[in-house]
């Protein structure tokens, strides 16, 4: 009888060895599995960090690009660079008393292309003064001119006549490129202009280059 229970003794002891020895197993493993995991989750918060670093970097190299005016974009045109003549082959114009329109053409005689905006400045001269003319309500628009290239702005005119008002004896045009404080001088080819230096709505003004 002692036999049988020292027995029964060992197989219960050995049993729960066993069963410690397996727990302890598993706890090993979860834990190795914990530690493993942690490393694949780093590499990820780290590029994820670091996105917004590169997202900052292409912008300032946009907006650097775009602040120098660099690519397609040209510098304006200036009156050392422009050849100035008038669009009607041989520079003359109508008798008629009706509004006249001469065109006057800009012309890059430059090495690179560049660009106009705008109104440009235009002064009838007499011997008696100067008359600067008004705008025309026409919208402006970019002119951009490779070497070469040209465009025109037109003169609206009315020529003066007998009994018509106050003669304006114009002999030259001077023109001032948008934006630019030099000017160029042709002569005038129109004869003698109605002055109207003072109206509100004259019938004797320019329009923007490009119109």
């Amino acid at each position: 009888m002692r036999l049988l229970h020292a027995a029964a003794a060992i197989t219960a002891t050995s049993a729960l060895a066993l069963t410690l020895t397996a727990c302890g197993g598993n706890d090993s493993g979860s834990t190795a599995g914990d530690q493993s995991s942690a490393p694949v989750s780093s590499p990820t918060a780290s590029a994820a960090g670091s996105a917004p670093a590169d997202n900052a970097a292409a912008t300032r190299d946009s907006d650097s690009g775009t602040g120098t005016g660099t690519g397609t974009s040209s510098t304006r045109c200036h009156t050392a660079g422009l050849a100035f003549s008038f669009g009607s082959g041989d520079g003359t114009v109508s008798s008629s008393d009706d509004q006249q329109k001469l065109a006057v053409v800009l012309k890059n005689k430059g090495s690179a292309t560049c660009s106009l905006q705008g109104f440009p400045g235009v002064d009838l001269k007499a011997s008696s003064g100067s008359w600067s003319l008004a705008r025309s309500s026409v919208t402006p628009k970019k002119v951009t001119l490779a070497p070469g290239g040209s465009a025109t702005f037109t003169i609206s005119f009315l020529p003066w006549t007998k009994d018509s008002g106050t003669e304006f004896k114009a002999t030259s045009v001077v023109v001032t490129p948008p934006n630019e404080t030099t000017s160029a001088t042709l002569t005038w080819p129109g004869g003698s202009v109605l002055l109207q230096d003072g109206a509100t709505h004259p019938g004797t003004y320019t329009g923007p280059v490009g119109d």
